[in-house]
Formats: C-alpha cells, sequence, structure tokens
C-alpha cells in the first residue's frame, strides 16, 4: 500500500500549528505561561543581532505580543525554569530537558576537544581548572572578569582569547552553567549553584535519551524526515536516528508518510496515527499578519521552508552590502499560512524605520494588507522600545 499523503495545505496547517503559529495566541507570557511557551517550541535560539529586538525576544512575542524580554531573563536567572545551552546553535532551553542534556554535555566536549585546538588560539586548555576554582572561590564571572589583562584577538566573533575559550569549553562540557546575563554578557557559575539539584542529579541512558530527542522533535515537527528529527536538538547522530526510525516504524510508534510540498513534490517523512487524526481538528490559520524572527524555529531549516512554503530566504548580514539583495537583517513575514514577504526595518534614534517590504510573488498589497501590516509595527512598537513608525518613501516594493 502507498504510504498516507499530507497535502501541503494540511501540512502548512500542522506544521504552524506545531510551531505556535497556527492560533492567535494569548496570555502574559510571564512564568507558568512562558513556560508553556517554551516547553512548546522545545528551545529558543539565542543571538546577538539587534536591529530591532533579539532573535529569542522576537520569536516569542511573535507567539505572545504581551512578551517582554525581562521575563525570559527572570525565567532563567530567577526562578531557575530554564537553562541556556546548545541545540544547533545556542539557546534557552526548559530546565526540565537538563537531564537529556547530560549526554550532549559528554558528547560537545569529545567534539570540542577534537576540533577546538586546530581553530582557537593556543593556551585554552591550561586555562581550565584555574577558571573554574576562580569562580568556585570568587563566584559568577564573565569573560571580560576571569582574565582582564589578557590580550584580546582582533580577529572576530570567534577570535577569543583562551580564558573565553577555555570558558566556553566548561561551559559546553556541562561544568559551568550560565547564571545571568549583564546586557548581552554571559555571566558563568559552577553547574552545582544554578541548576536545581533535582534535574541536575538526574541522568538518564544514552538510548533513553536519543529516543526523548526524536520522539520531543516529532512532537514540535508534526512530520519530518529522520535527519530534520536528529537535527532538531541536535542530539542524536544520523546513525542513530536511522536505526530510531528503522525501531519506531517496526513497533508501530511512528509511520511512513508522503508530504506534499509548496512545488507539489512529494516528500518521504515519517509521522504518527495520533498527530495525523489531530488534523481535522486544527482550526483555520489566523489571519493576522505576523512579523518573525530571521531564527524563528518555523525557519531555522531554510531548505525545509522553501520546501513547505515555497519561501527562499537568506540572511545577508555576511553579505558585502553592494551585493545585498534585500537588506542586513530582514524579517520574514507571515499571514495565514503563507510566508507573503520580508521586511527591512530597524530601530533607529527612538522610531521603527522601515525601509522596504517586498511582497513574494503573487502576494497583493492591497488595502487590507497593508493595514494588517501597519498593525502588526504598532504591535511590535513597545518590544522595540521604538515610539512610532516612520516609513521610507519607497517602502513598499510591488
Amino acid at each position: 500500500m502507498s504510504p498516507p499523503l499530507l497535502m501541503n495545505t494540511d501540512a502548512r496547517r500542522l506544521f504552524l500549528d506545531r510551531h505556535l503559529l497556527l492560533r492567535q495566541g494569548s496570555g502574559p507570557c510571564t512564568g507558568a505561561d512562558l513556560g508553556d511557551v517554551l516547553g512548546g517550541l522545545g528551545f529558543v535560539q539565542v543571538d546577538s543581532v539587534n536591529t530591532l529586538a533579539r532573535a529569542h525576544d522576537l520569536i516569542l512575542w511573535s507567539r505572545r505580543t504581551r512578551y517582554r524580554p525581562r521575563a525570559l531573563d527572570h525565567l532563567v536567572s530567577r526562578h531557575r525554569a530554564a537553562f541556556e545551552h546548545w541545540t544547533h546553535d545556542a539557546a534557552v532551553l526548559p530546565m526540565q530537558f537538563y537531564p537529556m542534556w547530560q549526554l550532549k554535555f559528554a558528547r560537545d566536549e569529545a567534539r570540542i576537544r577534537q576540533r577546538w585546538p586546530a581553530c582557537r588560539r593556543p593556551g585554552w586548555e591550561g586555562e581550565t581548572q584555574a577558571i573554574l576554582q576562580r569562580i568556585a572561590d570568587h563566584g559568577p564571572a564573565s569573560a571580560a572578569e576571569v582574565a582582564p589583562d589578557e590580550p584580546r584577538g582582533g580577529g572576530g566573533w570567534w577570535d577569543w582569547h583562551p580564558s573565553k575559550t577555555a570558558l566556553e569549553y566548561l561551559w559546553r562540557s556541562g561544568r559551568l552553567a550560565i547564571s545571568h546575563r549583564v546586557g548581552f554578557r554571559k555571566v558563568y557559575d559552577l553547574a552545582e549553584r544554578v541548576i536545581p539539584a533535582p534535574y541536575r542529579d538526574a541522568s538518564m541512558a544514552a538510548p533513553d535519551v536519543v529516543d526523548w530527542a526524536m520522539s520531543a522533535a516529532l512532537d514540535r515537527l508534526g512530520f519530518a524526515t529522520g535527519g530534520e528529527l536528529a537535527a532538531f536538538f541536535d542530539i542524536a547522530t544520523r546513525d542513530e536516528a536511522r536505526r530510531w526510525c528503522a525501531e519506531a516504524l517496526a513497533a508501530r510508534r511512528i509511520i511512513a508518510i508522503e508530504v506534499e510540498m509548496a512545488d507539489g513534490s512529494r516528500r518521504p517523512c515519517v509521522s504518527t496515527p495520533q498527530i495525523l487524526d489531530g488534523l481535522a481538528a486544527l482550526p483555520a490559520p489566523s489571519q493576522r499578519v505576523r512579523l518573525l524572527s530571521p531564527f524563528d524555529p518555523a525557519l531555522r531549516d531554510r531548505a525545509r521552508a522553501e520546501r513547505l512554503f515555497g519561501f527562499h530566504y537568506r540572511i545577508e548580514i555576511f553579505v558585502p552590502e553592494p551585493q545585498r539583495r534585500f537588506g542586513y537583517y530582514v524579517f520574514p513575514v507571515l499571514q495565514g499560512d503563507r510566508l507573503i514577504g520580508r521586511l527591512d526595518a530597524k530601530r533607529d534614534k527612538g522610531v521603527l524605520s522601515v525601509r522596504a517590504f517586498w511582497p513574494e510573488k503573487g502576494v497583493r498589497m492591497g488595502l487590507a494588507r497593508q493595514a494588517g501590516l501597519m498593525a502588526e509595527l504598532q504591535r511590535v512598537l513597545p518590544l522595540a522600545e521604538a515610539a512610532g513608525i516612520q516609513l521610507a518613501p519607497d517602502w513598499l516594493r510591488t
């Protein structure tokens, strides 16, 4: 028998619902409600660029417009209900995931020991014990505080001085944790002084962690290939993912399906009968015009977003300005189950300056859709700490 076919319209609705983008969304996005959003997404990526708002803040705001950045700070640094570590990149994760991250700590440590000696400035390995002792004796510290007289590099973001490299190694391997941030600067402390004991002391066997990571990823994606499931938390290896899929299919925990892509092609994936049975209950998409972060979980896998939505997106931060097609940091814009365009906007001298909006091919920017976009820009003003909107004369690039 042929595997079940998930039509593209249904696939988009399911995918957006699993990413908390199908419905309007309400709630204060503080405390338990913020914890529910974070748990539903699985993680939010942390990024330093702040043209309008930082990535993690815009990701959460896109789901709950009442969200404000201090709520996530409090979840991590006061309530200890979340922690910072890595998935595919730096991220904030629910604290209940910490026991599963013990495997990631061990695997990251092994990778770092193999790779960093060739790509980081020498001397960092000799700093680790001294830094651990310094933090144990004197409390939390940032990279600037552990070695204030150490020469800094001039080669960019990743040209760390040896003590900074040692700090990152100790954090990635689980011996240190992020206590809090000052501005965007990480402040490190011993893991035992940051992570609550019930989570820190819990342990799981590697096969159980892999099973959790693959199952939890499928819950949050709705459908995926084995490679996409492995990439979600970046814990399971490709071989482990293939083995998990084969065993889960044989046990009928998951089923093979085909998913129709935006161009009409079909992509083999897996899902569960329970997920597919829920399709009929999904509501029609919210018609809110919604501003997304370039690092939104729904768009993190650029190739998948292009296949599913027909939306080609590449960030142009590292592209020389004359060669940029759109702009330095352009925001994808969602309406319903469609990505309708991209917006070049930034906070500038207390206002939200809109340089350009490029509609996608086939998207008509009538008065109603323009009004929806303007309403979203008004909604984001408090998050951006801007007093008003300034439109460039030629902002609508039809």
